[in-house]
């Protein structure tokens, strides 16, 4: 099996003829090989989406509307639902993850890519207050060609997070999926070519991080990028960003916390916090990888957990066990590494789980491992394992600070049964273990989910906010403005013209009109105002449409100087709308 680059729906080779082997975790063997790109190979995957997309979005991809765009998403989604369970077995065959939790996988990237297609005309714009005489408005825009670095623990659901939010908002996209987990990633391109994506929408080169992702990262000519991974890469992504402008989105990896406190619903608590171990091996970067336990509990808890931790098993993903093998020998080491410092700091082994007799000694399995009292200056407490390690440390009151407290967490757990704990307090412990995107609660005998990412964020993120002004008429003598088109450049600027010229412009025939002194074919036809005259050569009352470039003008003629003043400073008259500047948290650019 030999998977090649997919590039403008086509199938395309490396220029060297380079590959890199596929590794089946759960053997250590090879069983194929995908190519290996590098700049070259980007540079034509990001050529090939700004044709896709057009430099004015006049190419298939940009012309097609809204509308358009969520069917083709939800033929993608349809065709994800009927090959689920080949993109699951690619899934277990490259990650080793049960094949069980692939099948869940798929599913999920079905749903994602169902819920943006509903999205695609749900895109609105908003009203802004201004001065009187003018109406200001915000237009929702594609970034232009997003770039994605999809990690290797959950390639098909990134897929849908990233480049369905990316897809909805009318980007076209070069995907770069991890070296050790490529063959989801290419099999949904060419799935998407197949329900009729345009050439050029979704691209995808394989290869190592250090050379196609960060010719990714570092391209001139990608306008937005999407990384999951590591906080140590995730740092360099984002000033290669940074370098030429270029916003970004991070999820990154954090050591998320569980809280168990004495009056938790414990049988609700407990098989949670073990899931968040054995889910996909701990391969996960908002499990919960540390477990403090108020100390009057902490015996009893830690007796249940170990009793839990002996019966789970590690094999074969066929075999739909607890959890199959890790991703490759680099992370085997890892956590065995992280295990023998555990050992030589004396931390206690309280329980560890057992490996299939099936499982193939050069295969990366490694069985669940439950460490008791680690203090919480440890490395174990405070660094990220990946790997099926949990920590317990045990606590006397939610007053008690952590030294773990410094390290972010992606997701909190908290068990108990007071909601007085729930108040958005800062002494809270969740506070002071600084939680990101989740935190849960066992309550009684049910759980709910409270704040997270949304997959509306995440669309929002993939778009852009661009500024216009509609202007009701003259009110002073000053000189109204044009724009025109600078050679060589996708821009427009303003310039001074009098009043008279103007006039005499706007009230003249003709099927092209022009104004003085404006360079032939600068203004073509169909960006030229639509006119209506009356005895004096304007109509006061009719306003106008008039696009140009980046802006919408509406106005009984040109915009003021003052106009084009404020939309040059919401970054609309002067420049190209990829280059304006860039927003994060919500994640639209202004």
């Amino acid at each position: 099996m030999r998977k090649l680059h997919f590039i403008a729906n086509v199938a395309v080779d490396s220029g060297d003829g380079a590959t890199i082997a596929v590794i089946d975790p759960s053997s250590g063997g090879a069983c194929g090989e995908i190519a290996r790109g590098g700049a070259s190979e980007i540079d034509a995957a990001v050529r090939a989406a700004r044709a896709a997309l057009g430099e004015a979005l006049e190419g298939p991809r940009g012309a097609l509307p809204a509308m358009q765009r969520g069917r083709l998403l939800y033929r993608l989604g349809a065709a994800v639902s009927a090959h689920a369970e080949e993109l699951a077995q690619l899934e277990a065959l490259d990650t080793g993850k049960p094949l069980e939790t692939a099948r869940n996988d798929s599913a999920a990237l079905a749903r994602y890519l169902e819920y943006y297609a509903g999205a695609c005309d749900k895109l609105h714009g908003e009203t802004l207050p201004f001065d009187a005489g003018y109406t200001v408005l915000t237009l929702r825009e594609p970034h232009g060609v997003t770039g994605h670095v999809i990690p290797w623990n959950y390639p098909m659901q990134i897929f849908g997070r990233t480049v369905g939010g990316a897809l909805a908002a009318g980007n076209a996209c070069v995907v770069k999926p991890a070296e050790d987990a490529s063959l989801s990633a290419l099999r949904l391109a060419e799935l998407a070519a197949e329900v009729g994506f345009p050439a050029g929408t979704l691209n995808v080169v394989t290869g190592y991080g250090h050379e196609a992702g960060a010719a990714l990262t570092a391209h001139e000519g990608s306008d937005h990028i999407s990384f999951t991974g590591s906080t140590r890469t995730g740092r360099l992504v984002a000033e290669a960003a940074a370098k030429r402008h270029c916003s970004v989105t991070l999820e990154l990896g954090g050591k998320s916390p569980q809280l168990v406190f004495e009056d938790a619903d414990l049988d609700a608590a407990l098989p949670v916090i073990v899931n968040a171990i054995v889910q996909n091996a701990r391969q996960t970067c908002s499990a919960g990888s540390r477990v403090l336990i108020q100390r009057s509990v902490y015996e009893y808890v830690i007796e249940r957990l170990a009793e839990r931790f002996r019966t789970l098993c590690a094999g074969p993903p066929a075999l739909g066990l607890d959890m199959g093998p890790l991703v490759n020998r680099k992370q085997f080491e890892h956590v065995q590494r992280v295990l023998a410092k555990a050992d030589a700091d004396g931390l206690v082994v309280a329980a560890r789980g057992t490996l299939h007799p099936e499982a193939a000694a050069a295969g990366y399995y490694q069985e669940a491992v439950l460490l008791r009292d680690v203090p919480p200056d440890n490395s174990l407490a405070q660094q990220e394992t990946f790997g099926p390690v949990l920590a317990a440390m045990p606590f006397e009151d939610e007053a008690e600070r952590h030294p773990s407290r410094k390290w972010h967490a992606l997701r909190t757990r908290r068990g108990d049964l007071d909601a007085r704990r729930c108040a958005p307090d800062a002494t809270r412990p969740q506070a002071a273990l600084r939680s990101g995107l989740r935190e849960q609660l066992w309550r009684g005998r049910w759980c709910r989910a409270a704040v997270r990412r949304r997959q509306g964020e995440w669309l929002r993120t993939r778009e852009g906010l661009r500024s216009a002004a509609r202007l009701h008429g003259f009110e002073d003598d000053r000189d109204p403005a044009r724009l025109i088109r600078e050679p060589g450049l996708e821009r427009r600027r303003p310039v001074a013209m009098d009043r008279a010229s103007m006039i005499r412009w706007w009230s003249r025939g003709g099927s092209n009109p022009r104004p003085p002194h404006c360079e032939r074919g600068a203004l073509p036809a169909e960006l030229l105002p639509q006119r209506r005259r009356n005895s004096s050569g304007m109509n006061p009352a009719a306003p106008v449409l008039w696009r140009a470039g980046n802006a919408i003008f509406c106005g009984r003629g040109f915009p003021t100087a003052d106009a084009v003043a404020v939309l040059s400073a919401s970054g609309v008259a002067g420049g190209r709308a990829r280059r304006r500047s860039a927003r994060f948290g919500g994640g639209c650019r202004v």
